[in-house]
Parts: structure tokens; C-alpha cells; sequence
């Protein structure tokens, strides 16, 4: 027995591998902080052997403590190999002492002998709220007692950073959320942007609030959603206002809190507060592009770049040249035009393969257009394609600027059957031009002849022209009535399905819950209960909301716990899907209440 423990534990050291990652030394800290705050600054290195970092002099900020040496190590196998890491964090608590933007320099530590170098650290320091201490706890209290949001406690901005464009210039509109209070959820449509091309930016799934000094006070601020507005017409053209509706977990004060709203709340010191957060209104001045276009005008307006490539010069008669052209810049990518390009007479054009490669940036649509013009020469010769011309308007100079590319000469050299021959699968007899010589079009290939006395009108094709349109129309009738028929019933179908449809979302949140995809997996479970009560309830998506689904299950019979129980598992969904934290310490309880609630539902409702 010990020898087999001896021989057991040989095999395990021997697969143990140290992991020989390049090594790093990070410095991290907050973004911004406010004047008089205390905060960490802390350095990880990713070895066990490392000396105490050499930090220089900071400036502007009070070192308090530090270092604290903290350690971690793990140790994991994958595919039969064993990997152990260990790392060490030395932690400082600095003291803000003065307003200013300033950067913490890099840090040295000795590692194996070797000297490396952390980065710098960038950080805003805020200046105090202009209310007094004193004002601000009072305000608190009485929001504690009232259980009521003030505009000056949480509110919503919209700006645009310009004011004044021309038309197809890029304006981005930002929606930002203002907080001192602990938002757990945000729920709002966007309206329609009619005179707008409108592109979304991408913002993370998982938004972080960052501290922000606005109007004398410092609040949490979250970009909450920014778009990319092409105004594609002139004028004033104004932005509505936006309706959002926040959820406030608002604490109670003890003194003041219900028993029997604690014994029904959970004996949770929380409530949620609604609060509706309405933007303002903007208006953009859209001013007409100068006068003076370019012929060719591509509608292009940003600042661009041309080039052009071509396939091959010497090529045979009857073979394929690929003349590429690239536009890249950043402005309206989307909206430009195609350029032409005035190849020879003689050459078989093709529609020309566009490949956009966008990025939706703050400053407009940044990345390339690539086009591929793809032509076959029929004949040989030497042949020139002129250069290719793209007119747009900068908007950094403000006039319009043309670009060019080289021209080209083809060499083309007789291939086979070209010589004596004139394709024509590449042109109409009515489109023919002369070709250096006065020859005509030839018709070639077989020739069907017509028997004497043969006519159209009595034969079977005549008859079949009649025949096959009124069997189509007939056809067309009998699908049409067929489809008003299920059009009908629709929303009896939609009520039929509504359990499977909720059944076949809840194998996909049972998949994200197994992958620990928690974002992914709360998005699933909030689709499934607001669908399945929808579909069940025959509710329009836009007349969705707690309030009106509650009247709705009261309606078919549904017992008010059953209905409280759905209105609990959906607010702890939302909360655990936006409130900061780790989302997927919850998950398998949600989904567990997830399903026993739509079991519920199902058994509950009357039909």
C-alpha cells in the first residue's frame, strides 16, 4: 500500500508543470475619485518570487498604508497536463488630496533577477459636492422615509456633439443615466428618428458606472445607449423626447417600515420604487451641402482614401481581369455610391462584388468599401482603362476633394477562337458597336427552321398560354383564402403554443446556466416569462408590463399568490440581471423558480 502511494504520488509530481507565461506587472486603480477619498492602488506580479516593488513619488495624493502582501496560487489539469500558478499583490491606501487629472507613474519590481516595469495609471480626481454634509444626510433621510426619487438624486441626459452639420455628416447621440441612488434596472424605447440613417454603437452587455462631477455634485454616471444619427435632410430636424422607467431598491427606515410589508416583502428592508426618467428634447441645425459638386458626386461626406489593384496586365482573349478598388476612411460608408469604371468597348463587364468592412465609431462609420470589378476581354490588343474618380465632401476643410487612381494597360493576346470570331454572348444585337473594322453581327450555332403554314394561333402553345395563367390564379385563390382562414385562429394558435415555445427557451437558459453565461442566461429567462404570459394572454408586445399581465391572470381566474409569485420571479430576474455584482450566484434558484411559476401558470389558467 505505501509503495502503490509512493508510486502515486511520482506520477503526480512528474506531470506537475510550472507554467512559463511571459511575466507581467500590472498596476491597477480606480478611474476618478473625489477629493479628501481614500483608495487602493495596487501592483500584481504573476510569480511567487517577487521583491517588493519600488514605487516613485506620487503627486498630489497621500500614501496611508502600504504595502499589503497578499498571495494567490492555483493549480489545475487539463487534458492530463498540470499547470500551478501563484502570484503576489502589493496593496496601497493613497488619500486624494487635491482636484486634477493625474498620472501615477510606473512601478519597479525585481523578478528572477530581472527588473520589470508596471504600467501608469491614469486618475481624475473630482472636487467635492457643493452641499454641505449635513444637507445631503437630511435629504437622504427624508428620501428613506418617503420612499420617493427626486430629479436631483436620478435623472437622464441626451446630448449630441454637434449642434450644426451638413447633410449625411455624422452627429452621435448619447443617452446618459445620472445616479446617487442604487438603480437596478432601465427600461425605455427609443422613438422613431425620422430624417435620421441611424446606426447603434455597440456598448458592453455589463456597463460599469464611473464617478462624475455634474453640476456641483458627483454622481454615478453609466452611458446608458449612444447612436450614430445620419440626417438625410436639411432643416432643423428635432429629436423627441424619451421616456425611460427606472427601478430604485429603496432601503426603509426601520422605525417606519410596516410589519406586515416586511412579513410580505420577505422581511427584505427594500422596496422598489419606480421612477420615470424623461430626456430633453434636441434639435439639430442640417445645413445643405455647398454648391459646386463634382460631377460623379459619390454623396460621400467624412474623409476618405482611394487605391486601386488590378489582377494582371498580359492575359489571352476570353480570360477574366479583376480590376479592385478600395475606399476606406471614416464618414457615411454605408450611403456612398458605387464609382463606375469606363472599361473598353470591347470587354464582357460584370456587376461589380461590393465587400463592406464598418465599424460603428463615435465619428462616423470607420473601415473600407471593397470593390471588385470583374471584366473579360474578347479580342486581343492593347487596351487602357482611364483612371477611376471618387468626388466626396471633407468635412475637416469643409469643400469637396476628388480622388483618383492610376490608369491601366492591358495587354491582350489572341486566344483560342478569338481570332476570326466576334462573341456576341456579352452584348445584343441592338447594343453592337464597330470594333476597328466594319464588321456586322454574325449569327452562329444552330439554326431551328420553321415548317411553311405553321402558325401560333389553334396550336397547344396558344392554348397553354390561357391554360397556365388561369390554373395559377385559381391556385392563387384557394392559398389566399387558406391563409386569411389561419389568420384567423391566430391567436388561438399563439395561445396553444405558449407553453412549448416557453419549454424550448428554457432548454436554452438550462444550456447558458450549465456555460455559465449568466447575461445570456438571464436575457433567455426574461424572454420566457414575459412571452410566455404574452403569447398565453394574447398581450401585444407594446402593452406589456407587470400591472396590465397582473388584471390579465386576475381576469382567467389566477389566484393573487400565483400571480405575486410571477411578479417575484420576473423582479428578481431583472435585478439579478442589471444589479452590479456577480449575476450567477442566482442562477439555478431563478431558473428553478422559472419553471414551478410557468407550471403554475399552465395548470391556472382557465381556457
Amino acid at each position: 500500500m505505501k509503495r502503490l502511494f509512493l508510486t502515486i504520488t511520482g506520477i503526480v509530481l512528474t506531470m506537475m508543470v510550472a507554467v512559463a507565461d511571459e511575466i507581467s506587472f500590472v498596476a491597477s486603480a480606480p478611474n476618478a475619485v473625489v477629493v479628501g477619498q481614500q483608495f487602493k492602488l495596487s501592483y500584481k506580479v504573476n510569480r511567487g518570487n517577487a521583491k517588493e516593488p519600488r514605487i516613485p513619488t506620487i503627486e498630489g495624493f497621500s500614501i496611508l498604508s502600504g504595502p499589503n502582501r497578499s498571495s494567490e496560487s492555483s493549480f489545475q489539469m487539463i487534458n492530463g497536463k498540470t499547470t500551478s500558478t501563484q502570484s503576489l499583490t502589493y496593496t496601497y491606501i493613497l488619500k486624494a488630496d487635491k482636484e486634477g487629472t493625474f498620472t501615477l507613474p510606473a512601478a519597479t519590481v525585481k523578478v528572477e533577477g530581472e527588473n520589470i516595469t508596471s504600467n501608469s495609471v491614469n486618475i481624475k480626481v473630482l472636487p467635492q459636492d457643493k452641499q454641505t454634509q449635513s444637507t445631503r444626510n437630511s435629504n437622504n433621510a427624508d428620501n428613506v422615509t418617503s420612499a420617493e426619487i427626486n430629479s436631483n438624486e436620478l435623472f437622464m441626459t441626451a446630448t449630441l456633439n454637434k449642434t450644426k452639420v451638413y447633410e449625411q455628416q455624422a452627429v452621435l447621440l448619447t443617452y446618459k443615466v445620472y445616479s446617487t441612488v442604487n438603480l437596478t434596472s432601465l427600461n425605455g424605447k427609443m422613438p422613431d428618428l425620422k430624417g435620421f440613417h441611424v446606426q447603434e454603437i455597440e456598448l458592453p452587455q455589463q456597463k460599469e458606472w464611473q464617478l462624475e462631477h455634474y453640476k456641483d455634485r458627483n454622481y454615478r454616471a453609466l452611458t446608458w445607449r449612444q447612436y450614430l444619427l445620419f440626417p438625410q435632410q436639411t432643416g432643423e430636424i428635432e429629436i423627441p423626447s424619451v421616456a425611460f422607467e427606472g427601478i430604485v431598491a429603496q432601503q426603509v427606515r426601520r422605525a417606519a417600515a410596516d410589519p406586515f410589508d416586511l412579513f410580505f416583502n420577505g422581511g427584505s428592508q427594500y422596496v422598489e420604487v419606480k421612477k420615470i426618467l424623461n430626456t430633453p428634447k434636441l434639435k439639430l441645425n442640417v445645413q445643405n451641402l455647398p454648391s459646386g459638386k463634382p460631377e460623379g458626386f459619390s454623396g460621400g461626406v467624412g474623409e476618405f482614401n482611394l487605391n486601386s489593384s488590378i489582377s494582371t496586365t498580359e492575359l489571352k482573349a476570353n480570360e477574366a481581369v479583376t480590376l479592385k478598388l478600395t475606399i476606406s476612411g471614416v464618414g457615411n460608408m454605408k450611403l456612398i455610391k458605387t464609382p463606375e469604371v469606363n472599361f473598353p468597348a470591347d470587354f464582357e463587364i460584370y456587376d461589380p462584388k461590393v465587400n463592406n468592412n464598418f465599424n460603428v465609431k463615435t465619428n462616423g462609420l470607420s473601415g473600407n468599401k471593397i470593390i471588385e470589378y470583374l471584366a473579360i476581354p474578347r479580342h486581343g490588343g492593347v487596351y487602357t482603362i482611364p483612371p477611376i474618380k471618387f468626388s466626396y465632401f471633407d468635412v475637416k476643410t469643409q469643400e469637396y476633394k476628388t480622388l483618383e487612381t492610376e490608369s491601366y494597360t492591358i495587354n491582350v493576346a489572341k486566344g483560342k477562337d478569338s481570332g476570326n470570331t466576334v462573341s456576341t454572348s456579352y452584348v445584343s444585337k441592338e447594343d453592337l458597336k464597330l470594333l476597328g473594322q466594319d464588321i456586322r453581327f454574325i449569327k452562329r450555332g444552330d439554326t431551328r427552321l420553321k415548317k411553311q403554314g405553321d402558325y401560333l394561333f389553334g396550336s397547344m402553345s396558344y392554348w397553354l398560354w390561357y391554360i397556365i395563367p388561369l390554373i395559377g390564379f385559381i391556385g392563387y385563390i384557394i392559398m389566399y383564402r387558406k391563409k386569411m382562414t389561419e389568420n384567423a385562429n391566430i391567436t388561438k394558435l399563439r395561445t396553444k403554443k405558449a407553453n412549448k415555445v416557453a419549454v424550448k427557451r428554457l432548454k436554452n437558459a438550462k444550456k447558458l446556466l450549465a456555460e455559465k453565461k449568466s447575461n445570456e442566461f438571464y436575457d433567455e429567462i426574461l424572454k420566457t416569462l414575459w412571452g410566455y404570459v404574452g403569447d398565453k394572454l394574447s398581450i401585444s408586445v407594446s402593452q406589456l408590463s407587470k400591472d396590465n399581465i397582473a388584471a390579465r391572470l386576475a381576469e382567467r381566474g389566477v389566484e393573487d399568490t400565483l400571480i405575486k409569485e410571477f411578479e417575484t420571479v420576473l423582479g428578481e430576474s431583472e435585478f439579478a440581471r442589471y444589479a452590479p455584482g456577480n449575476p450567477g450566484e442566482t442562477m439555478d434558484k431563478i431558473y428553478s423558480m422559472a419553471i414551478e411559476v410557468i407550471s403554475n401558470l399552465e395548470n391556472s389558467i382557465k381556457r
